[in-house]
């Protein structure tokens, strides 16, 4: 019987095994699908790499759950993600239906009150991130924006330098 302190060696060989079999394949999964595969370059993509660790996780850990189930989820997963982004580069139309847009948090050290509110971004959140950037003053800041992975992008500098128009190309204002 496995406990919290104990487990046999029958379990303890099955969970090594299982760790190398399932590893192994996650391997050959990206050398086959790319460096997209864990990739967090939308929201999707960051689903996709949530639910490809709670599988392995499953195979590793559970008795029920097999290594060739675990595979068969994995590229199912990844297939399903690879077809995502291939539609989102050839569909301008499946784009716009999935994806989100990226928006302008604030602009020439500005803060645009408004798009926080549709981000569901606090001002606390947005000056954490000024902070983590090293943003001294406001003036410094040329854009910050809330990507589609949720992440936040500050761009600024010390100088009067303008900002490249193609960085904030699809982001809302």
């Amino acid at each position: 019987m496995e406990n919290w302190l104990y487990a046999n060696q029958l379990i303890i060989y099955k969970a090594a095994l299982s760790v190398v079999a399932i590893y192994l394949i996650i391997l050959i999964y990206s050398r086959i699908f790319g460096l997209r595969t864990f990739a967090k370059m939308t929201s999707v993509d960051f689903a996709a790499t949530i639910a490809m660790g709670s599988i392995f996780a499953d195979v590793i850990g559970s008795t029920d759950y097999s290594i060739l189930k675990g595979a068969v989820a994995l590229g199912i997963i990844i297939l399903l993600q690879t077809l995502y982004s291939l539609f989102i580069r050839k569909s301008s139309l499946f784009k716009k239906v999935a994806t989100n847009t990226p928006y302008l948090l604030m602009k020439d050290g500005e803060i645009l009150h408004k798009n926080l509110s549709k981000a569901n971004v606090s001002i606390g959140d947005l000056y954490g991130k000024l902070r983590e950037a090293n943003v001294i003053e406001m003036k410094e800041v040329r854009a910050v924006v809330f990507e589609v992975t949720g992440d936040i992008s500050v761009l600024h500098t010390r100088g009067d330098e303008p900002l490249a128009p193609e960085l904030l190309e699809g982001v809302t204002e």
